[in-house]
């Protein structure tokens, strides 16, 4: 994305829309959003003002297991995870679009 994301565009929960998914491209949809009914729960991530990070990702027991890390935006674009003591992201995700009602990226690492 040629210019840099707004950083209150993203403060908010993010859940992964797969049907959506396309090019490489991941597509997430807030909070509240009308999604068709799934087996599998869906990964999510709620980015907070103070730079915290709450995943949610699914686990082995069909439920949602939530976790905390902290986000950051780096060069104006990628959206990057920390968890626990990490120097190095988790995950780096550069951001090709941000709207009230759709956030997609491409998944770096």
């Amino acid at each position: 994305m040629a210019d840099k994301i707004k950083r209150d565009a993203l403060l908010r929960r993010w859940t992964h829309s797969w049907e959506e998914d396309a090019n490489k491209e991941q597509v997430f949809r807030p909070e509240g959003y009308d999604f068709k009914l799934s087996r599998r729960p869906r990964e999510s991530f709620e980015l907070r003002p103070d730079g915290t990070l709450i995943l949610g990702e699914p686990s082995a027991s069909d439920s949602l297991r939530e976790s905390r890390g902290r986000w950051e935006i780096v060069g104006g674009d990628k959206l990057v995870f920390h968890s626990g003591a990490k120097p190095e992201p988790e995950k780096k995700m550069q951001i090709k679009s941000v709207s009230d009602d759709r956030l997609v990226v491409q998944v770096e690492s």
